[in-house]
């Protein structure tokens, strides 16, 4: 059956079921997004983890100037 022997009819639902199925997925998609980007439920989660990072980065920098300031 070729695509000139489908009835209008049934093209016109097929299409509009992809429709559906487009807006679904986009809205989907946002939402999805929105948590995956939300910056105070994120900073929650990798509240420690964060914490440890920065106080690990801190304590070289201070380290490393300290060594810069102490030599002779």
């Amino acid at each position: 059956m070729s695509a000139s022997n489908i009835p209008t009819d049934l093209l016109e639902l097929q299409a509009a079921e992809q429709r559906r199925r487009l807006h679904n997925s986009v809205a989907e998609l946002r939402v999805q997004m929105r948590e995956k980007l939300d910056l105070r439920r994120n900073a929650r989660r990798y509240f420690w983890p964060a914490s440890a990072v920065v106080g690990v980065c801190g304590l070289m920098l201070g380290y490393g100037f300290g060594g810069i300031l102490t030599r002779d």
